[in-house]
């Protein structure tokens, strides 16, 4: 399986070339996606838009049709698999065939989900049931569920590390560092891979992690009343500084342009790979991949404590929506409730769930044994956050700024961390004055 995108909105949906929304005529954007509240009578052929191919091709996606079937007879499921999830749905929106149920893009602005989605329901209702509610809350109204959440952290072989005489968490980033250095002193893997080719890695598990170093669940919305993310102590410029002077100190891969991301799962399985910063998600891959030792896949929280207590932040993976021109509104939501609630999913995906009910996954046992705190990070500023990103062309959560980032720790192009930090602050202080934040 490839990896995960978090549908973290960036761009604007003036790249979509939409005349009103959706390439029809304004829909009605109160007609809400309510909850059914009885399976019969519910009916119709919906069609559910995944970026998991894999499950289609396995069979999987089939099996949880006909599960759902048992309650809802009356609804065909149709699923269709994209490989280039974000590029087919993009240029699909630009009419109002994209199924009626779909991830929401990350290239749809927050502001921008009523054109495009039906609400769900009144957040201040719907908060106390689900998790990560705020990632699609416009003006009081939810618009989409998320499939699952994932906390963030360091996948790594504790059986690799153990044999560099490393048995206990890093504490500080100075600590990580001394351990990967063990790794390479004392073992012949590679102590770090940054999946430098593939991209992805480096920005969404990075940017994902601001608030596990202060353990603060508004710490990415603080980035819309800020002018310097990157000045010394904040989050950016402590997570950027580990990721440049492991790179700089040559604690990673040796030619980063010839990373696979596939590959690496192998190599972090057989001990040839240390460790990689990525979300929890990861963890039954790399589990997978170790087929004899899976038990030697470990999981552990960015190397920074509050109080004497690691944390973890808690963001959603794509949320489910539905589509504002569907004409089976309550079959779709019929889809989205029982998927969230009944399939177990999740569950499977060593995921959170999206049910603030449900327990963490068996997945993170280490982090609920060692008492990490999970910080489900707010998501209430991200259309001021991304307005801001998009007018710097930083993009926090694309790849480009900390690839530049490894190319100057590794001096492949001129440059310094402060200089690079210096510059990032100052495009963000310039986007903020145009985005009027």
């Amino acid at each position: 399986m490839g990896k995960k995108t978090l549908g973290v909105a960036l761009l604007t949906t003036a790249m979509l070339t939409v005349a009103g929304c959706g390439g029809g005529g304004s829909p009605n954007a109160d007609e809400t996606a309510a909850a059914p509240v009885n399976p019969d009578g519910v009916s119709g052929d919906i069609t559910v838009l995944t970026n998991r191919t894999d499950l289609i091709q396995d069979g999987t996606m089939k099996k949880y049709a006909a599960e759902f079937n048992k309650t809802y007879p009356e609804v065909k499921v149709k699923f269709e698999g994209l490989t280039d999830y974000e590029g087919e749905v993009k240029i699909r929106m630009n009419t109002e065939d994209y199924g009626d149920v779909l991830l929401i893009p990350s290239v749809i602005a927050k502001g921008d989900y009523p054109k495009f989605f039906a609400p769900l329901g009144e957040t201040s209702t719907m908060k106390s049931t689900y998790r990560f509610t705020d990632k699609t809350d416009v003006e009081g109204k939810t618009y989409g569920i998320a499939t699952f959440g994932t906390a963030n952290g360091f996948v790594y072989n504790k059986a690799l590390w153990k044999e560099a005489g490393i048995t206990e968490w890093p504490t500080t980033t100075q600590q990580f560092m001394d351990d990967l250095k063990a790794v390479e002193e004392k073992t012949d893997a590679t102590p770090y891979y940054t999946n430098f080719k593939d991209g992805w890695p480096l920005s969404s598990p990075w940017t994902n992690s601001v608030g596990s170093i202060g353990c603060d669940s508004r710490a990415s919305d603080k980035l819309a009343a800020t002018d310097k993310p990157w000045e010394k102590g904040t989050e950016l410029n402590v997570l950027d500084t580990l990721l440049h002077d492991i790179v700089h100190e040559k604690l990673s891969e040796k030619d980063p342009a010839t990373t696979n991301w596939e590959s690496s799962k192998t190599q972090l399985a057989k001990g040839e790979v240390g460790s990689m910063m990525l979300g929890s998600w990861a963890i039954n891959q790399m589990r997978d991949a170790a087929e004899q030792n899976p038990d030697d896949i470990g999981f552990m929280p960015v190397p920074a404590q509050t109080g004497g207590t690691f944390c973890a932040t808690l963001v959603s993976d794509y949320q489910q929506a539905v589509n504002i021109h569907s004409d089976h509104k309550s079959a779709a939501r019929a889809w989205i409730d029982w998927f969230t609630e009944e399939s177990g999913y999740a569950a499977k995906e060593g995921a959170v769930s999206a049910l603030k009910a449900d327990a963490m996954p068996a997945t993170l046992k280490e982090y609920v044994d060692n008492d990490v705190k999970m910080v489900e990070r707010s998501e209430a500023k991200t259309a001021e956050v991304n307005a801001i990103d998009n007018a710097s062309e930083i993009g926090l959560a694309k790849p480009d700024y900390r690839q530049k980032l490894i190319d100057i720790a590794r001096g492949a192009v001129d440059g310094s961390l402060d200089g690079y930090f210096d510059e990032l602050n100052e495009r963000w202080s310039e986007a903020r004055q145009m985005a009027g934040s």
